[in-house]
């Protein structure tokens, strides 16, 4: 690819079939600014040249959304970004994850304060302007600004977020929907 740039290189990087289908996580290997086309570590094998997938991009400081479609040019597999960036509105589509996750820290009047033992979650699904994650019962309450890491494909990441919502469910369980401060 030519003009590479670093602007959503080294992220990480779901992807779903059309159906919003969740078929990987994976990272971005690069990045062609001029011509909006990412090549990425590890291509989901249900995707076929011209296919059409979505995109959800782990980028700072907020996820970034595409549609894309799967192309290849001398040899290389890549996702042609064809539609630009999407803002989520509230009806926007969420995208499952089911991955492992932890709170670390709490952010009280601007101050980190690091948890002796952090908490351990589950994203459920998460879009360009939040998450949705299960922990123990009632560990949170809303307007709570929390640091969370998630470890997606040996790539960290750490995000900052208030939660906005919960919703306690069976077993002892509470979800809890966010809205992103940060994502590093």
């Amino acid at each position: 690819m030519s003009a590479l740039t670093s602007d959503f290189a080294g992220n990480t990087v779901f992807i779903y079939d059309a159906n919003g289908n969740h078929l990987n996580n994976t990272i971005v290997s690069d990045y062609d600014k001029d011509t909006h086309q990412i090549q990425v570590d590890e291509m989901p094998g249900e995707l076929k040249i011209n296919d059409t997938c979505k995109i959800l991009i782990l980028s700072s400081p907020a996820p970034c959304e595409f549609k894309g479609r799967v192309k290849k040019t001398g040899g290389q597999t890549f996702i042609a970004m064809y539609m630009g960036q999407e803002k989520e509105s509230r009806n926007a589509t969420r995208y499952p994850v089911n991955t492992p996750a932890l709170v670390t820290a709490f952010i009280i009047d601007g101050t980190v304060h690091s948890l002796q033992s952090p908490v351990k979650v589950t994203v459920i699904n998460i879009s360009t302007n939040g998450m949705r994650f299960s922990a123990p019962y009632y560990s949170f309450d809303n307007d709570d600004k929390i640091q969370m890491h998630m470890i997606i494909n040996s790539n960290r990441k750490m995000i900052t977020a208030t939660v906005i919502d919960h919703n306690d469910k069976e077993n002892n369980i509470t979800e809890y929907g966010c809205q992103f401060l940060g994502v590093e």
